[in-house]
């Protein structure tokens, strides 16, 4: 459950708020970071594994990856900091693989293997072993149904008419949390990430109970770049609001943001009101006279990576407006052209977004909720007791919503029908990349002929995101309260910049 507290997620943390740590305050990086695994399993009586060894193994590749390194080779002893730069590194992008599977780490957990459980209570029927079609399931007076595994073809049909639910499916839960497929087994039966189709959703790194997929980050040079005392500039994503808590306001996570050192706050949803604007256009400008089929939003860079890797045919269809957090940040580095941005959100995808070429001139860090989370720690800032002057920028309330699924498509519909009132409008959004890709093979089929069609690759869009903090219907709550408190909710119809002052 996402926003559910756990001891992986208080693991991440902890190895979030030691690197923020040794970033600010460290002489000497390459003793802190080594003894980070030792301060997350500080005696010899392992809490988490049958051995500390494991325990400490594991943590070192936890904390390769949050340094922004990748794991360490299989059977070539490294030390936890080989590769990394010790001064300040401002020109350092993320790159691929962005989420790894720690080997160490992972369960090997079973997928889609059929069992009988304890509950079964050895009935007369054999109702599981009548409707096997390979037949599989053989009954014993003494133990009950047992089902042969080298005959079962996972139909499923003996637990569909089991009286007493007493055959389980077991699942391998990252698996099934990845809509396009893209976890595999190694020869140990272990979780590994094809790469060639993975979208960087982060939902198989949520779905983990073991915490064994993680992610790179950047707040170690992201901090270092803070204390290098250049200009840096926070954008954050519409989807900040409860996620560090209900009492914390919009002018409050400015303030917390600005004792960090960001030298100014502004709302990627500032960007957000452009993309409404430009593909309300679009749409009437494109599909509507018939030039392009339909129109696909791009701000959720792994439902456009989506459709553009695994539907080229229909790649035109892809708006070509910039995403929110690339639009914010160009106008940003207009108005602030010596800066260092760092957007601020709840998505993992879109730390491979600003590795582009296209992208890396405006976007130089990003960091998620939950590495945040961390830094606050790290500095002892508490969002919900910071005061201070200044506030975010004001934004619509069209672009403030598009941090919840349908939103995006709700913000561009709203804005045809005032600039083109007699137009009129299909719309569709897909949520989750299983039932974005079903609606892609529906448009490439030509069923979405005329419509608008939003994918969000997160179920439940960007409060969905790997990197949030807090249940998904609390924080569509919290959105929610921003959109409603705005207090413009139109962006204009020729807007074509964002203003920032």
């Amino acid at each position: 459950m996402r926003g559910l507290h756990t001891q992986v997620s208080e693991i991440r943390k902890n190895i979030f708020v030691e690197i923020a740590r040794i970033a600010y305050e460290s002489e000497n990086v390459k003793e802190d970071i080594a003894a980070i695994p030792y301060k997350i399993s500080p005696d010899e009586i392992p809490r988490f594994r049958e051995s500390i060894y494991r325990e400490r193994a594991i943590s070192v590749e936890r904390t390769r990856l949050a340094m922004g390194l990748s794991l360490r080779p299989q059977n070539k002893p490294v030390h936890v900091t080989s590769g990394l730069k010790e001064s300040t590194i401002d020109e350092v992008y993320y790159e691929a693989p962005l989420m790894q599977v720690i080997p160490s780490a992972c369960n090997a957990c079973e997928d889609n293997v059929f069992e009988v459980s304890s509950l079964c209570k050895n009935c007369i029927s054999h109702q599981c072993m009548e409707v096997c079609p390979r037949g599989a399931i053989t009954h014993d007076e003494g133990r009950g149904a047992y089902i042969d595994q080298s005959k079962c073809i996972k139909c499923g049909k003996c637990k569909e008419v089991c009286p007493y639910d007493a055959i389980g499916r077991k699942v391998r839960p990252c698996s099934v949390a990845c809509g396009i497929k893209a976890i595999e087994s190694d020869d140990y039966g272990r979780a590994v990430i094809n790469q060639n189709k993975c979208l960087s959703c982060g939902m198989c790194m949520v779905s983990c109970p073991f915490g064994a997929i993680a992610d790179k980050s950047q707040i170690f040079q992201m901090i270092r770049c803070l204390k290098n005392g250049g200009e840096v500039v926070a954008e954050i994503a519409p989807a900040y609001a409860g996620q560090f808590g209900p009492e914390v306001t919009s002018d409050k996570i400015y303030a917390a943001l600005c004792e960090l050192g960001f030298s100014h706050v502004y709302e990627v949803a500032l960007g957000a009101d452009i993309g409404a604007v430009t593909e309300a256009h679009d749409y009437v400008r494109h599909v509507k006279t018939g030039e392009i089929p339909f129109l696909l939003t791009s701000c959720c860079p792994a439902w456009a990576m989506l459709a553009k890797m695994q539907f080229p045919e229909i790649i035109d269809s892809v708006s070509k407006e910039l995403t929110p957090m690339v639009a914010t940040a160009r106008s940003i580095k207009k108005e602030h052209p010596n800066a260092k941005v760092v957007f601020i959100g709840p998505c993992a995808a879109k730390k491979l977004e600003a590795m582009r070429t296209s992208v890396r001139s405006d976007v130089d860090f990003v960091i998620t909720f939950e590495e945040l989370d961390a830094i606050f720690a790290a500095r002892g800032i508490d969002p919900a007791a910071v005061s201070g002057s200044g506030h975010l920028h004001n934004a619509t309330a069209a672009g403030r919503g598009y941090g919840v699924a349908g939103g995006v498509a709700e913000a561009i519909e709203k804005c045809i029908r005032q600039y083109y009132p007699d137009t009129e409008v299909l719309v569709e959004h897909a949520e989750g990349l299983d039932e974005c890709r079903k609606i892609l093979l529906q448009a490439k089929a030509g069923r979405k002929n005329g419509y608008l069609i939003e994918g969000m690759g997160c179920p439940g869009g960007c409060v969905a995101g790997a990197g949030t903090l807090i249940p998904v219907l609390n924080a569509k709550k919290e959105v929610r309260k921003v959109v409603e408190s705005s207090s413009k909710e139109m962006p204009a119809k020729e807007l074509r910049e964002i203003e920032l002052k």
